[in-house]
C-alpha cells in the first residue's frame, strides 16, 4: 500500500485550469481518470488525510503509485477528453457499466448506393442511420414489414441483390409489391433514395405529413373514379397508422427527447433510458453501474450521459435530455451535448405535465431493473458460493458461513423500540425463520444496549431449546407436543414453531455467522452478549452502513472488502433485509399506538389536530411532557382544548414497570403474558 505523500505533486507544480488527471499504479497502468475545472483544487482534495477520505477514494490513492494531468482549454474539452480516456484505459476505480445485452437498431444504410433497411447489432458504422434501440428483433420487423407498403425499400443482402441482377428476376418481395426492385432497373438510384429518405422521415416522427398527402391522394383517387388507386392509398394509410401504434404515444407529436432515470443503492445503479421521437417511445435501453468510485446521483447522471452519447452524433443526439438530477456543471455538458448534435441540445429536469408522468415510468423501469438484477445475482449458486468463501476469507472463519442471522434496531426517536433477525442459509433468505423483538424497560436512543439485550434473549432462548432438544433425544416415547414456554422469548414473531416431529424449528439451530446493524459499539454488545452466556463458537461482525466497513470485536481499525466484492454484496444484501423487516415492525406498532392514542379520550379533538400534535412533539411521550402553553404553540389548538389535552394525557399516564424482586429485571407486558 502506497504512502500518497510519496508521490504528491510539490506547492505550485499543478495547474489553476480546466484538465484532466489520471492515477497511475506502480506498474503504470491507469486506475482512475477524472476531470477538473480546477486540477489544483481537485487533486488537493485526494492528499489530504487519509482518515477524513471516503474509504473508496482511500483505497485508490493508496493504490496509486503517481499522478498526472493534462491541461485543456475549456470545461467541455476536459469532458470530451475524459471520456476517451475512460474508453481506452477502462480504470479498475472508474464506474463500470455492465450492458449485457446487444441491443437492435433499425438501420437504414444511406452509405449505400442502393440503401438497405435492415436490423443491426453491436458498433455503430458511419453512413448508416439507426432508429432503436428496440427490446426485440421482431418488432422491428413487424414494423419494418407494415411501412414496406408505402416505403417499399430494399431489405436484401448484397448477395441477393447481386443475384438479382445478374439474372434479371426480383426476390419475392418485388414481385408483391414490398420492394421497389432496383436490382432490375424498375426504379433509378434517385427514385430509390427518396424511397429510404422518406422511410427515415417516418421514422424519425415526421408521421402527420406523409399520412396527410396519402389521405389526400386517396380522396383525389376516388373523385376521379380510380378506386383501385384509392384502397391501394387507403391500405397505406392504415399500414402507416399500425405502425404508429406500435410506439405509445406519449407526448405531443413534436417532442424529441430521450428520459434518463437511475435506481441506485450503495454499491450499484440500473440505468434506464426511453427515446421519445415524434412523441413517440422509438427505443428503450438500460444497464447496470458497479458503483466502483465514490459517486452521487449527479454524478451518475454525467457517467450515463457520457456513455450513451460520447460515440453519438446528428439526429442520435435529441433535442432535450430529462434527468433525474443535472450534473456538476450542468452547462458545460450541455455545451458538449449540442456540439454532438450541432445545434442546441436542452438538458433539464423535468417538473410537471406528461413528461414528468413519463420520467415517473422510466424510474418504475429503472428499479425493476436493479430490483431484477439483484434476483438474478443472489440466485446464482457459484456467485453464492463465492460470496460465502469471500466472507469466510476476510473473516479468518474455518468454513463458510452457511447460516448467517443478522440483526437491526429500530425506533422513533426511542419510541416504539423493536429488533429484528433475519436468517440467511446458502445466502437464500429463510423469511419462515425471521423474527422479531420489542425491546421494554428503558427509554432513549441507546441502540447499543438494545442490541445487548435482543442477542441476550435470542441465544438464551437457544440455549433453552438446546437443552430441551437434547432431553428429548434421550427420552424414549414420542416428542412432547404441547406447548412451550415462551420464556426468553416472548415478544418475538412466531416464538414456537415446530416441525412434524414436534421438536422446535431451528431456532435451537446456532449461525455460523453472527452480523449486527452497526460499528464496534453494536458489535462489542452482541460480543458481550454471547460471552456472558458462555458461547464462543459463533463469529461476530458488524456493517457499518454508511461506509460499508465491516467491523469484528476487539478489533480497533474494520475490514474494508473491495466494492466489486461479492461477499461485501451479500453481506449488505442481509443487512438491509434486516432494516427492512426491522423498520416494517417499527411503523406497525407505531401505526396501532396512535390508533388508539390517549387523544381519542379529548371531545372534539379530530384527526387533523391530532396529528399536528404529534408532528409538532414528535411522540406521546414528548406530548405528555409539554405545558398547556407548549401546547397552545401548536396552529389549531386553544387553551381550552389544550387544557383537555393535558388533561386526557394524565389520566392516560403508564404505570410504573413492575420489578421482578428475584432477579432486579423489569417485567415486559406483551400479548402473550408478562415475561422478563
Amino acid at each position: 500500500m502506497a504512502d500518497p505523500s510519496s508521490y504528491r505533486p510539490k506547492p505550485g507544480q499543478i495547474p489553476d485550469s480546466p484538465g484532466v488527471y489520471k492515477f497511475r499504479d506502480e506498474h503504470r497502468r491507469v486506475i482512475y481518470v477524472g476531470k477538473a475545472k480546477s486540477l489544483r483544487q481537485r487533486l488537493a482534495n485526494y492528499f489530504q488525510d487519509l482518515s477524513g477520505l471516503h474509504p473508496r477514494t482511500r483505497s485508490m490513492v493508496t493504490t496509486a503509485a503517481s499522478v498526472e494531468w493534462t491541461v485543456v482549454a475549456t470545461e467541455v474539452e476536459a469532458l470530451q477528453l475524459e471520456y476517451s480516456w475512460i474508453k481506452e484505459f477502462d480504470p479498475r476505480f472508474n464506474v463500470k457499466y455492465r450492458d449485457d445485452k446487444s441491443y437492435p437498431y433499425l438501420a437504414v444504410t444511406l452509405n449505400e448506393e442502393f440503401p438497405r433497411v435492415q436490423v443491426m447489432r453491436g458498433a455503430k458504422k458511419k453512413g448508416v442511420r439507426y432508429f432503436g434501440p428496440y427490446g426485440h428483433a421482431w418488432a422491428i420487423r413487424e414494423t419494418v414489414d407494415l411501412m414496406l407498403r408505402v416505403f417499399p425499400v430494399r431489405t436484401c443482402s448484397a448477395g441477393v441483390f447481386k443475384n438479382a441482377a445478374r439474372t434479371g428476376r426480383p426476390c419475392l418481395l418485388g414481385y408483391i409489391g414490398k420492394c421497389a426492385a432496383p436490382c432490375v432497373g424498375r426504379v433509378t438510384p434517385e427514385e430509390h433514395r427518396e424511397l429510404a429518405d422518406g422511410f427515415c422521415d417516418f421514422m424519425a416522427g415526421r408521421t402527420g405529413t406523409y399520412i396527410r398527402r396519402l389521405e389526400k391522394d386517396m380522396m383525389a383517387a376516388a373523385e376521379e373514379m380510380e378506386y383501385e388507386r384509392a384502397a391501394r392509398l387507403r391500405d397505406d394509410v392504415e399500414a402507416l397508422k399500425r405502425a404508429m401504434e406500435k410506439s405509445a404515444v406519449v407526448l405531443a407529436d413534436a417532442t424529441d427527447a430521450d428520459l434518463i432515470a437511475l435506481a441506485e443503492d450503495e454499491l450499484e445503479a440500473a440505468v434506464q433510458i426511453f427515446h421519445v421521437r415524434g412523441g413517440r417511445v422509438r427505443g428503450q435501453r438500460g444497464w447496470v453501474t458497479d458503483k466502483v468510485e465514490n459517486v452521487d446521483t449527479s454524478g451518475l447522471v454525467e457517467h450515463a450521459l457520457q456513455q450513451l452519447y460520447g460515440e453519438e452524433s446528428g439526429d442520435a443526439v435529441p433535442k432535450e435530455v430529462l434527468v433525474p438530477a443535472l450534473p456538476e456543471d450542468p452547462a458545460a455538458v450541455s455545451q458538449w451535448l449540442a456540439g454532438r448534435r450541432g445545434s442546441q441540445v436542452s438538458l433539464r429536469i423535468p417538473q410537471r405535465g406528461d413528461k414528468k408522468d413519463l420520467m415517473v415510468t422510466v424510474q418504475r423501469n429503472a428499479q425493476q431493473a436493479l430490483g431484477l438484477h439483484k434476483t438474478k445475482r443472489a440466485s446464482d449458486l457459484t456467485t453464492r458460493s463465492r460470496a460465502l468463501e469471500e466472507i469466510a476469507g476476510a473473516l479468518d472463519l474455518d468454513t463458510a458461513p452457511l447460516r448467517i442471522e443478522c440483526f437491526d434496531i429500530s425506533h422513533l426517536q426511542g419510541d416504539d423500540v423493536v429488533a429484528s433477525m433475519v436468517v440467511f442459509e446458502d445466502g437464500l433468505a429463510r423469511k419462515g425463520e425471521y423474527r422479531r423483538f420489542q425491546i421494554k424497560g428503558f427509554e432513549g436512543q441507546d441502540d447499543v444496549r438494545s442490541m445487548h439485550e435482543v442477542i441476550s434473549r435470542r441465544f438464551r432462548r437457544y440455549l433453552q431449546e438446546k437443552e430441551r432438544t437434547g432431553e428429548w433425544e434421550q427420552a424414549e416415547g414420542p416428542a412432547p407436543t404441547g406447548p412451550v414456554p415462551a420464556g426468553d422469548g416472548a415478544g418475538e414473531e412466531s416464538a414456537g414453531p415446530r416441525e412434524d416431529d414436534g421438536r422446535p424449528k431451528r431456532f435451537a439451530y446456532p449461525p455460523q455467522l453472527l452480523v449486527v446493524d452497526g460499528g464496534q459499539p453494536q458489535v462489542a454488545a452482541a460480543k458481550r452478549a454471547l460471552d456472558e452466556l458462555g458461547i464462543d463458537d459463533i463469529a461476530v461482525c458488524g456493517l457499518a452502513k454508511r461506509l460499508e466497513e465491516v467491523w469484528l470485536p476487539d478489533d480497533d481499525d474494520p475490514v474494508v472488502l473491495p466494492r466489486s466484492s461479492e461477499g461485501l454484496y451479500l453481506l449488505q444484501r442481509i443487512r438491509d433485509e434486516a432494516h427492512r423487516f426491522a423498520i416494517t415492525y417499527q411503523r406497525a406498532k407505531r401505526a396501532k399506538r396512535i390508533r388508539s392514542s390517549p387523544l381519542d379520550a379529548v371531545p372534539g379533538l379530530g384527526e387533523t389536530r391530532k396529528q399536528a400534535l404529534i408532528k409538532h412533539f414528535g411522540s406521546v411521550k414528548k406530548l405528555r411532557q409539554a405545558t398547556i402553553d407548549d401546547i397552545c404553540e401548536v396552529p389549531g389548538i386553544g387553551r381550552r382544548t389544550a387544557e383537555s389535552v393535558a388533561v386526557a394525557l394524565a389520566a392516560a399516564a403508564p404505570a410504573a414497570p413492575a420489578v421482578n424482586t428475584a432477579t432486579g429485571e423489569i417485567m415486559e407486558e406483551d400479548d402473550g403474558g408478562t415475561t422478563t
